[in-house]
Order: C-alpha cells, then sequence, then structure tokens
C-alpha cells in the first residue's frame, strides 16, 4: 500500500545507523517513498553519518542545545509543525524511546496513522503499544560481530570438565544480584521495583524489559507465575 504523503522522522541519537538504513526501504516498501525524511541529532552524530544521509535523501536536523531530552523535544515541535503544513497521511517514528507517547496521540488526533519503528533489545513493550503499528528492526552489524564469540563460547564450554560447566555468575547476572540484594537473598521481587532498582543501576534501559533482561538467565531466575509474571526469584540450586 502507498500513501500520497509519509513523513519519516528519526531519532538518530537512540537508534544505530544500521537500524536507519533499514528503516528508509522499510517505509518505501509499506508506504510509498517519504516525502520528509530527518534525522534528529547532534552534531557529531550528523558528522559521522553524512554520507549515510546523503545516500538516504535524509535531511540531518543538528541539535546543538545541551541537556535531557532536548533532541526528542526538537523531533516532536517538528513533527506538529510538519503535520499542520504538509498534512501527511502517515508519520513514520523511528525511535525504541516511549517517551513520545503524547506525540504519537496528538498526530492522531491530527489524522495521521503513527507507525513505529524502533531497534530490537532496545524497544519495550510500552513502546510498541502506543502506536497504530510497529516494526522492530535488528542491528545486523551488532549481530554479526557477536556471532562468532558467541561460537567460540560453545566450543569452550564442549572442552571444559562437568564441573567447570557450572560454573560462575556471569558478570551481568552477578550485576543483577548487586543491584538486587533481596533477590540475591532468595526473596521474591515484584517485577515493577525490580525494573526501578535496574534502571538506576544502568543494567536497564528507560524502555527495556526486566522479564526479558531476567529471561537471558533462565538457570538463575525464576518468573512468576509463568502465563503474565508479575514477580521474579532466584532458582533454587541443587
Amino acid at each position: 500500500m502507498t500513501h500520497d504523503r509519509v513523513m519519516l522522522l528519526i531519532d538518530a541519537d537512540n537508534v544505530s545507523l544500521d537500524v536507519i538504513e533499514q528503516a528508509v526501504p522499510w517505509v518505501q516498501q509499506h508506504f510509498g517513498g517519504p516525502h520528509v525524511r530527518r534525522a534528529y541529532c547532534t552534531a557529531e552524530s550528523a558528522v559521522k553519518h553524512q554520507a549515510a544521509f546523503k545516500r538516504l535523501s535524509i535531511r540531518p536536523m543538528v541539535n546543538l542545545a545541551a541537556g535531557k531530552n532536548s533532541t526528542d523535544i526538537a523531533l516532536a515541535v517538528d513533527a506538529i509543525d510538519l503535520a499542520t503544513s504538509e498534512r501527511p497521511q502517515v508519520v513514520v517514528i523511528a525511535s525504541s524511546d516511549s517517551d513520545f507517547a503524547p506525540l504519537v496521540a496528538r498526530l492522531r488526533e491530527k489524522g495521521c496513522r503513527v507507525i513505529g519503528v524502533g531497534q530490537e533489545g532496545k524497544t519495550g513493550e510500552e513502546t510498541i503499544s502506543v502506536y497504530d503499528d510497529y516494526e522492530v528492526l535488528s542491528h545486523r552489524k551488532a549481530a554479526a560481530r557477536t556471532a562468532p564469540v558467541k561460537t567460540a563460547a560453545k566450543k569452550r564450554a564442549a572442552k571444559a570438565p562437568a564441573k567447570k560447566a557450572v560454573a560462575a555468575v556471569p558478570d551481568k547476572a552477578r550485576a543483577i544480584f548487586e543491584a538486587l540484594p533481596a533477590l540475591a537473598a532468595g526473596e521474591s521481587v515484584e517485577l515493577r521495583v525490580a525494573a526501578e532498582r535496574l534502571r538506576d543501576a544502568k543494567l536497564l534501559s528507560k524502555s527495556g524489559s526486566s522479564t526479558k533482561l531476567f529471561s537471558q538467565f533462565p538457570e538463575l531466575f525464576e518468573l512468576r507465575p509463568d502465563k503474565q509474571p508479575n514477580h521474579v526469584q532466584r532458582r533454587a540450586t541443587s
């Protein structure tokens, strides 16, 4: 399906260049070529990605203001102005940030269909549910870099004696226990509380899912109840 007026607004400080490079053809395939293509970013990012922006016909909107969320605010202000002047049928926002919920609601009131595009591993359910539709794209270059490491780790584990295979707690899991001492002590912790502590400890992004984080270590953490977990507890070891 194609539309006459499609805008693509990119939070380039939030998603990787690899995801941006996938987002443009994805929008073209599903909605037609976006007549507005803007990436909101710092001056450093604009210089670093200038070749890609030029190739993809993306106009960098450089944000020189300091302070938290200044880039998000610049995107939101532009989005409302453009929705009024350009009257697009579809607005695509490339960002994994849940802070755009009020903007999405306002654009919808102006008659726009609002689609989100986010980066795998950075996008939480609370972000996805805000939009009329949402597409999660993987950071392919990161996956390519980490794949050999995982393979090598599996080979080392296969060669290791049986006793060493039960081995030490991974660094990330150890950091989780340090941020949640009650969990380390074997107590049940509410997921909402756990998420707050993990964000304070910089172990979970603002839009990240604590459920997904704990699920990375099924041998250490037990999510309860199974279907709709709201608590986490340290798994008993034999």
